[in-house]
């Protein structure tokens, strides 16, 4: 009896009386206070701002049309952590583009409509002004940057390389792009992070876009395994491939001769190659428990750290 008394006191109540309600624990009241004719947009945005507020409750604004005309409160719905996936996915397709870079940097939101929003900045890039370009190559989400990055615009991609959230993953799906523009091979290859990085140097030379000086100057930093399935036949160029097996050729020569000294009982200091090769195969074997640790942990997971 006592709450439905408190029912029909929310769809009657004015004035403070409803500032009350607002904060009511049953979710019966707080529907019965979106049927008051009393109950304005600064009443509901103030009852968008509690975070335990019921799943049903945001169904519920999610479909009244009336709330809905206000930018603000579809702005404060998508934002809540928990309204519900397909409301979410309804209000993305509606909000402006510095909102979605907002809603994509929140920490709360879900994995699936993080990546819905950025596709759908994504998408936009190709309409935007130079200006909204450089905003986002700044402080965008990873897949903007990295879509930035691929695109090779002169004055955005040095931007969009320095962004905080720019991940290997997406650095690594731009090089992977049939035809990447020479300007980005050769940015990332003499970044001073980036090229730091050993996927990224392996990834470098397998493009075909790449310049055969860039390609000579990162040749000495390969594992030997990795040269040897470069140098498969139809995995890169045939030009390319005599410089690779003539690599391999050489640090064989280097290891056998290495080898001989060892066993006539002269051991040298190691030699910045072979140290160049350890540090390589090392960077390679932790890239790959890397990636196995992310296979045990599931494709979403993985997709979220990148």
């Amino acid at each position: 009896m006592e709450l439905e008394r408190e029912i029909t006191r929310a769809r009657e109540a004015i004035g403070e009386e409803i500032q009350g309600l607002i904060f009511h624990p049953a979710p019966s009241v707080l529907l019965a206070l979106l049927e008051n004719p009393a109950f304005d947009e600064t009443r509901l945005s103030l009852l968008l701002s509690r975070k335990d507020l019921p799943t049903e409750v945001l169904e519920e604004i999610g479909r009244r049309k009336q709330f809905l005309k206000s930018y603000s409160i579809k702005k404060s719905l998508l934002l809540h952590p928990r309204t519900p996936r397909l409301v979410g996915l309804r209000l993305l397709k509606e909000l402006y583009l510095m909102d979605l870079v907002q809603f994509t940097l929140a920490p709360a939101v879900s994995a699936e409509l993080k990546r819905y929003a950025e596709e759908q900045i994504v998408a936009r890039l190709g309409q935007m002004p130079l200006g909204q370009k450089i905003t986002l190559a700044r402080r965008g989400p990873s897949r903007v940057a990295g879509a930035l990055v691929a695109d090779g615009h002169a004055q955005v991609m040095p931007i969009a390389l320095e962004n905080p959230y720019l991940t290997e993953a997406q650095v690594l799906k731009a090089l992977a792009r049939e035809k990447v523009p020479v300007a980005v091979v050769l940015a990332l290859a003499n970044h001073r992070k980036w090229s730091q990085f050993y996927n990224v140097r392996l990834a470098i030379v397998r493009s075909s876009s790449t310049p055969i000086s860039i390609v000579l100057r990162f040749l000495p930093l390969m594992t030997v395994n990795d040269l040897r399935a470069l140098a498969e036949p139809g995995i890169v160029a045939e030009n390319l491939r005599k410089y690779l097996l003539a690599e391999v050729h050489r640090r064989m020569q280097a290891s056998k001769k290495q080898a001989a000294l060892h066993m006539a009982g002269d051991t040298p200091a190691l030699t910045p190659q072979t140290q160049d090769d350890q540090s390589s195969e090392k960077e390679q074997q932790g890239g790959k428990r890397k990636r196995h640790a992310d296979r045990n942990r599931g494709p979403q997971e993985a997709d979220d750290d990148a």
